[in-house]
């Protein structure tokens, strides 16, 4: 018996330091995106202040179709997700100068925000909702680490094709 409760002390220890060193990156990732960068803002300043700015565009349909299109995110994640993403909606429509925020605005703001990884589901919420991308071609054609640097330059030579 006590070679059995060895086994499940080892198991634990190592359960335990598997869970820390997942919860430590994550943290870790948060505190990097604290970091301020060289205009003096963090990627976290410039995501709320973009939701501060655009939060009287959004009308609630356009929140309901983010809503859904952020649904295939896991609960977990959803919220984090979910404000990066409309942050970035919001820069895109500031940027354009928009009254308030369309679907297109959301779809394109999905779209620079997410990793191309994750534009598959982004392709099946919009197939469902019969919803064509040919117009969102370019930004899918479009890697996440294009996006990075110069994203708004790129967006605007695409965008005046």
């Amino acid at each position: 018996m006590s070679v059995l409760m060895d086994y499940f002390i080892i198991f634990w220890g190592f359960l335990m330091i598997g869970t820390m060193a997942i919860g430590g990156f994550f943290m870790f990732r948060k505190f990097l995106k604290q970091l301020p960068k060289q205009d003096g803002k963090s990627d976290m300043d410039w995501e709320i202040y973009y939701m501060d700015k655009t939060k009287h565009m959004w009308k609630q349909e356009e929140k309901d179709f983010l809503e859904d299109l952020v649904s295939p995110v896991p609960e977990l994640f959803r919220d984090v997700a979910r404000h990066k993403i409309a942050s970035k909606i919001g820069e895109i429509a500031l940027k354009q100068n928009k009254q308030k925020i369309s679907r297109d605005n959301v779809i394109e703001g999905y779209i620079i925000a997410t990793p191309k990884r994750d534009h598959r589901f982004l392709r099946k919420k919009l197939a469902e909702k019969h919803i064509d991308t040919s117009p969102y071609e370019p930004l899918f054609q479009a890697s996440k680490a294009d996006y990075e640097e110069n994203w708004q330059d790129r967006y605007k030579n695409k965008s005046n094709t």
